[in-house]
């Protein structure tokens, strides 16, 4: 988008504005994304810098605005508006409208943005997203490029973490954005519909992706699919209207968005199915506790096969035929025989393949996700195709009603429809090829605002996970002897739960926070960087959060970060270690990892890890073979994310060709 002028308000929009590129457009911007994947392999990496005709601008506006009083900060304000109504987002009117902007920040919040959260803004308004580290201020900078579009009549979508963040930025940058003459509105989960529909009438509105996709696919139900033109007539006065109407959709259309941890959204969570659903007719409670019960008799390899990878099971010929013969005559849910293979295999595949405080929590609501990437409890979500089910009869929980299918969209195909799509992260270099090829952004880097004094301490790779556990132990026993705060990340609530067991029992006072304590992550977090203590936490600890250090751990040298499993994703592994040495302070990391931990049991087959285990010296993989193993069963994982997301679009586009929005999947 760079240069470009974006339409605005004024200029008119369509009654529900987004992007909707047909087939030939398709391959159009593949041919064009693939030849801008070649230039960016061919340039070297720079880290991003203004232009000098931004600069420029930028600066003059700097010096001008410290000078100026009240009512002519309001003027520039003011002229401000007109010129970007005028000009678009040129590279002179964008510096100066930073500036302004920086201005209003300064003046409303007492933070002046640094100068690298001002080369962010730029970047996200020029269409990229900016990889700045952790701790250097994404939350400002997305800030600044929201107020800067708004100014020009553009509505944002700032898209963050969770509802707790989603509630104290809206509360924290309203003076900021008031400062401009802009409206702000959040959406949380609790929120009604109205109270959502006049959100997304604000200037900027504030809200989780999530919560973002299901108010868009309910409006695509309230839509029906229409494209009458009285029908867009119609929908166009009522997004006019001062109040919403009932009818009339909550989202003015899919204008601007501000992804913050962008790559959480845009790649880990890209593929997930966002599933509107709509009650299903009433469980049948004693068809599915038979198939659970069948599946339990059967004998695996003979009567059917486990594919983990999947997470799903299959029926042999055996297998089918011994369930045909347990319920004829059954009836009910277990009816035709198609019916009861599939209850069945779910039931299968949730005995065998689901575990739970890994995949799932039960908690005092009954049986609830977990996100694998977070750590967090899926609010809201389930399994489908009689899974959830299928797992209460295995925890002893009570049995949700099963739903049907609204509507679903995945991310990977929602964030395209945006006119403008941006956002920042701190780890996005190592995808930023398959950023460009599904979503058409270019990743930039934002250089530290201060030098980096974390200290990387290796990684070290035990023969089990016994060994692991207890190397684990004696380190936070170390460092927490001297001051310094540790902050443990593990990969399941489970290990949280193990780990923590383990602490105790060493006399080591710690704070655990994980799916069943997500509620009190705020204050986790808060206590966290205090001298001495120490957090034992599952990926959420790398999302979202800024661990404040008190002046006495900076003194004793900064946070202490214990990695105890390495991820799927190189990323998600950095967002971790970042957590320490943020804005310049001390700080360090090290990783422990056993041969048995879920990513190498998942990429190398057992007979590889035995020979490894042989080689062992005191318990340890030596280094030279270690590295190698860990790095080549990382980048196979992440080939095989990276398959499933490309696979996951061409499917989807074909059925977008096809079908348009019908059976529900634009």
């Amino acid at each position: 988008m760079n240069g470009l002028v974006m339409p605005t308000r004024r200029m008119g929009w369509s009654a529900y504005p987004q992007r909707r590129p047909s087939a030939d457009d398709h391959a159009l911007q593949d041919m064009r994304r693939w030849l801008q994947r070649v230039a960016e392999s061919l340039a070297p990496r720079r880290e991003a810098r203004l232009p000098r005709s931004v600069t420029h601008e930028l600066w003059a506006a700097r010096r001008e605005l410290a000078r100026a009083g009240a009512a002519e900060f309001d003027a520039a304000v003011a002229d401000m508006r007109t010129r970007l109504l005028q000009q678009g987002w040129a590279a002179a009117t964008t510096g100066r409208a930073l500036a302004v902007a920086g201005a209003a920040m300064a003046r409303s919040l007492g933070k002046t943005p640094y100068d690298t959260q001002t080369l962010a803004a730029w970047l996200i308004l020029q269409g990229r997203l900016a990889e700045m580290a952790t701790g250097e201020g994404k939350t400002l900078a997305a800030a600044l490029a929201a107020a800067v579009a708004a100014l020009g009549q553009v509505p944002v979508h700032l898209l963050t973490a969770n509802d707790y963040l989603v509630r104290r930025d809206s509360e924290a940058l309203a003076p900021f954005y008031a400062a401009l003459g802009l409206s702000v509105g959040c959406v949380l989960t609790s929120s009604t519909r109205e109270q959502r529909a006049h959100a997304y009438r604000c200037d900027i509105t504030l809200v989780t992706a999530k919560e973002l996709v299901f108010d868009y696919l309910k409006d695509h139900l309230l839509r029906g699919g229409e494209h009458d033109p009285r029908v867009l007539r119609a929908h166009a006065l009522q997004l006019n209207a001062p109040q919403p109407e009932a009818g009339a959709p909550m989202l003015p259309g899919l204008h601007m968005a501000i992804v913050d941890e962008a790559d959480a959204a845009l790649l880990d969570e890209a593929s997930m199915p966002l599933i509107l659903a709509q009650p299903g007719q009433p469980v049948d409670a004693a068809g599915y506790t038979r198939a659970f019960e069948i599946a339990g008799t059967l004998q695996r390899e003979r009567d059917y096969h486990l594919l983990a990878a999947q997470r799903s099971a299959h029926l042999t010929k055996a297998g089918r035929e011994r369930v045909n013969l347990a319920v004829r005559g059954a009836g009910g849910a277990l009816t035709p025989p198609q019916r009861a293979h599939e209850l069945v295999e779910a039931a299968l595949a949730a005995r065998w393949l689901f575990r739970r405080d890994r995949e799932y929590a039960v908690t005092t609501t009954g049986v609830q996700l977990i996100d694998e990437v977070t750590g967090r409890i899926a609010e809201g979500r389930q399994w489908s195709g009689a899974l959830q089910q299928m797992v209460e009869l295995k925890e002893g929980a009570p049995l949700s009603p099963p739903t049907r299918t609204a509507a679903q969209i995945t991310f990977q195909r929602f964030f395209p429809r945006y006119l403008h799509l941006g956002g920042m992260s701190g780890t996005l270099t190592e995808a930023r090829h398959e950023l460009r090829m599904l979503y058409g952004v270019g990743v930039a880097r934002v250089a530290l605002a201060r030098p980096s004094q974390r200290r990387w301490l290796g990684e070290t790779l035990f023969i089990d996970a016994a060994r692991k556990w207890a190397a684990v132990v004696d380190a936070v026993a170390t460092v927490h002897a001297s001051g310094r705060p540790v902050l443990v990340g593990t990969d399941s609530v489970a290990d949280s739960a193990h780990l923590s067991g383990l602490l105790q029992s060493a006399g080591i006072a710690h704070q655990v926070l994980n799916a069943l304590q997500d509620a009190h992550e705020a204050e986790c977090i808060a206590r966290a960087g205090r001298r001495g203590a120490v957090t034992v936490a599952t990926n959420m600890a790398g999302r979202g959060t800024d661990i404040q250090l008190d002046a006495d751990a900076a003194a004793a040298g900064g946070l202490h970060v214990i990695a105890c499993m390495r991820n799927r994703a190189r990323r998600i592994d950095r967002q971790l270690i970042g957590r320490c040495a943020r804005h310049g302070d001390p700080g360090s990391a090290q990783a422990l990892l056993s041969l048995d931990d879920m990513l190498l049991q998942r990429i190398w087959p057992a007979w590889l890890r035995r020979a490894t285990a042989a080689c062992t010296v005191q318990h340890r993989v030596p280094a030279a073979l270690a590295g190698p193993l860990l790095a080549i069963a990382q980048r196979v994982a992440e080939w095989h994310e990276g398959q499933r997301r490309k696979q996951l679009r061409q499917a989807e586009r074909q059925l977008g060709d096809l079908y348009g929005f019908a059976g529900g999947t634009e």
